[in-house]
């Protein structure tokens, strides 16, 4: 009995339509008053190199911070003392609660409330403390700090008890449970989310145009002031971040594969082993013939 396959027309009818609106909306930027030689011309514009450098670095040293902040308030919301545990839940609400772009105009605008800052050992003008760099990395940090905590929280509550009480049993304190049995373990539930986190942190930099911080953003606004290729420009940030996004998911893919090597015996295939197991397949198959 020789099994015929169903034929399923309604699959090639929707990649002709796909195909179709697709080719359409090329069609139609093509044809629009984009000056398309602009945008590789200014790609590699120093003023945009700088502005990349720029948001790598707050996108990196955010959410360094929002990763301390996500472990120590992770400890502290299972913590059984009431007064730490309500803390972190506070934290974690208030920061959540709130957008970012908010939370940046508040940490710029500072000084309204407080012209002085005086801590006793040291007095300034908050003006002169809160720079652009400063009022960025408190409301992109602090904000992904509360994510953070949940995801980390996720991730300790994801190991069995047992491991808990089996280090406890060996005579190992509740830190050093933490840092040498359960951390580990809880990273393969960490790592996944975090890299996402991150990579939207990538994006979300964008909003720190609003302290008047100099990121990629602000680098393709004052390009396009000057030169009045707005719409060029913005597809120039857009082709940068892509960029950065598509490299740092590379790197995310990689990591997950390691803290992933002791829940699966054997890994799955990356991309690059499959091309080359088929590439050898192939050659195999023509030395046969």
């Amino acid at each position: 009995m020789r099994a015929i396959p169903v034929r399923h027309y309604g699959r090639w009818i929707s990649a002709v339509v796909v195909i179709g609106l697709v080719a359409a909306l090329v069609i139609a930027f093509s044809q629009g008053n984009v000056r398309w030689a602009t945008v590789p011309e200014k790609l590699f514009d120093p003023t945009i190199l700088r502005g990349v450098g720029n948001t790598i670095w707050i996108s990196v040293a955010s959410m360094a911070l929002g990763l301390v902040l996500g472990v120590l308030f992770a400890v502290m919301r299972l913590s059984k003392n009431p007064v730490t545990s309500t803390i972190a839940w506070f934290y974690i609400w208030l920061f959540r609660g709130t957008p970012v772009y908010v939370q940046l105009l508040i940490w710029f605008n500072l000084a309204l409330i407080f012209p002085i800052l005086n801590l006793g050992f040291y007095k300034d003008e908050m003006t002169q403390v809160m720079t652009p760099f400063l009022a960025a990395l408190l409301g992109l940090g602090l904000n992904e700090g509360a994510y953070m905590a949940e995801i980390v929280r996720a991730g300790i509550q994801s190991v069995d008890e047992g491991q808990t009480e089996a280090s406890h049993a060996l005579g190992m304190t509740r830190m050093q449970t933490m840092r040498r049995v359960v951390l580990p373990q809880a990273m393969r539930v960490i790592v996944p989310p975090s890299g996402n986190e991150f990579i939207n942190m990538l994006k979300t930099s964008s909003l720190v145009v609003a302290v008047q911080y100099f990121d990629l953003l602000r680098a393709a606004q004052d390009i396009a002031s000057t030169s009045f290729a707005v719409m060029e420009m913005f597809f120039v940030a857009s082709i940068w971040y892509l960029a950065l996004t598509s490299v740092f998911s590379v790197g995310q893919y990689y990591l997950e594969r390691r803290y992933a090597r002791g829940s699966l015996r054997s890994l799955p295939p990356t991309p690059l082993q499959k091309i080359k197991a088929k590439l050898s397949s192939f050659s195999n198959r023509k030395a046969v013939a």
